[in-house]
């Protein structure tokens, strides 16, 4: 069985996962990002968080919430 890639975007809305993906190349799971907030920013009480989950880093976040 095969890793689901590195790279792993969650969209969470009100504290729950609702989408997520795993990608392993670190340029198209920053596209997909960028591309979510564009999709999903609207959505109330949304957050994005993009990791590499090899070293843990939280690469990228993004919410609406004030």
């Amino acid at each position: 069985m095969s890793s689901p890639g590195r790279y792993h975007l969650l969209l969470a809305a009100g504290g729950r996962p609702v989408q997520h993906g795993w990608w392993g190349s670190g340029e198209t799971a920053r596209a997909k990002f960028r591309r979510w907030v564009g999709e999903y920013g609207s959505m109330p009480g949304a957050r994005l968080t993009l990791t590499d989950e090899v070293t843990g880093d939280v690469l990228a976040t993004w919410s609406n919430q004030q």
